[in-house]
């Protein structure tokens, strides 16, 4: 291999990938960091790239793309995963996946190289997007090949190097920052049994913290796609982006879950992701109000199978595109706007509207009404536990 392209974050892992391949296979490394909304974490990673061994970095804005295209449809699936983790990496890397594609077939790369970990999920997600987009490209993945078993391992080998890290071995725990969430893993949190520290979250205050007054916030859908917040039109980066700030100030957001790898472990992952929550919530409360009973359920069962499909690294298959069809199909009629109301770390439904609502005043009122006729539940009821019935009387003629 003359060339590799190394998806690079600029995190421990990757900055001690470069000179690890550079060493053992003799070749250029083009390190590529996709912007998917870390924000200032990608200013200094030129130079550190640099530093760190890489003939150049692409920094690729990927922004736009990874909203429109990957979190959407994945809002509008209803996927949860585990029925809590609302899939903030995951989702990432098949975007970032494809942008490392998109570079290597540029360079005229031999390969791709990733660092995730042999241990986890994120492998999967790298390699399943390669081979499905690009399978002429070899794919390295040093942490299955070098003799590094450990942290502690990797930042020996960082400092006999001078290569240039962001973190310590005191504090070495795991962080990953895109646009919908920010993760953390590993180091402090491997026991499940600790609290996480009040300061190491980022993007949500604490809950005891937050402002002593709540707040409301409508957030408007066409076809189940968000398009506006408090009556305000915003694109998808700038709608994510005002929905984390609100949503951060009132401490909205924060998932604490023990999870079941696809590797077969479980793991501990402590999770932000404050605009996340209220969309989710939000298109849920839409739906329920837009949707007939049997497609709503018949949803459901599908959100499930979407968010594994997600979880594992299974994007760019034939299932995902036949789902996404039946689920764009459903999203004909949400829209609407719903009100929420955040508060201390709280987040519930103050009002919903919808021009194709199912709700119907006259129908389920409890007063006088001239639509429904009581007497025909008694019919309806017979026939409903006809079943019940039978077995009824024949385990009386048994006894």
């Amino acid at each position: 291999m003359k060339k590799i392209v190394l998806a690079y974050s600029g995190g421990l892992d990757t900055s001690v990938a470069i000179s690890w391949l550079r060493e053992k296979y003799g070749c250029e490394v083009v390190a590529m960091a996709a912007d998917v909304g870390q924000g200032e974490e990608l200013e200094p990673l030129e130079a550190k790239a640099l530093a760190s061994g890489a003939s150049k970095l692409y920094i690729e804005d990927a922004r736009e793309e990874f909203v429109r295209d990957f979190i959407f449809p994945m809002l509008k699936s209803g996927a949860l995963y585990e029925e809590k983790y609302l899939l903030g990496t995951a989702i990432a890397r098949p975007a970032i996946a494809k942008r490392l594609v998109d570079v290597a077939l540029k360079e005229g790369a031999d390969a791709v190289a990733h660092g995730a970990t042999g241990k986890g999920n994120d492998q999967v997600r790298f390699e399943l997007t390669v081979k499905a987009l690009a399978p002429q490209l070899k794919i390295v993945a040093p942490w299955r090949e070098w003799e590094i078993r450990s942290r502690g391992d990797a930042f020996d080998y960082a400092e006999k190097r001078g290569i240039p890290l962001p973190v310590t071995k005191d504090k070495p725990y795991s962080m990953d920052r895109n646009i919908w969430h920010l993760s953390y893993e590993g180091g402090i949190l491997e026991d499940p049994s600790r609290e996480p520290d009040k300061g190491m979250f980022l993007l949500t205050v604490d809950p005891a913290d937050a402002p002593d007054t709540p707040e409301y916030v409508e957030i408007g859908f066409v076809q189940g796609e968000p398009v506006s917040v408090n009556g305000r039109t915003l694109g998808p980066v700038e709608l994510l982006t005002e929905l984390n700030g609100l949503a951060g100030k009132h401490g909205v957001g924060r998932v604490d879950m023990v999870e079941n790898r696809l590797v077969g472990m479980k793991s501990r992952g402590v999770y932000e992701t404050p605009a996340g929550t209220l969309l989710f919530f939000a298109h849920r409360e839409l739906e329920s109000l837009t949707l007939d009973r049997e497609t709503m359920h018949f949803k459901e069962i599908a959100a499930v199978k979407y968010g594994e499909l997600v979880y594992y690294g299974q994007w760019y298959t034939p299932l995902r595109e036949a789902l996404d069809a039946f689920i764009d199909s459903t999203q004909k009629t949400v829209t609407g706007t719903i009100r929420l109301k955040l508060f201390k770390g709280n987040l519930t439904v103050a009002g919903r509207e919808s021009p194709y609502s199912l709700y119907r005043e006259d129908l389920a009122t409890f007063g006088a009404d001239v639509i429904y006729n009581q007497r025909d539940a008694e019919g309806f009821i017979n026939l409903f536990g006809l079943p019940l019935k039978v077995r009824g009387l024949l385990e009386q003629k048994t006894k």
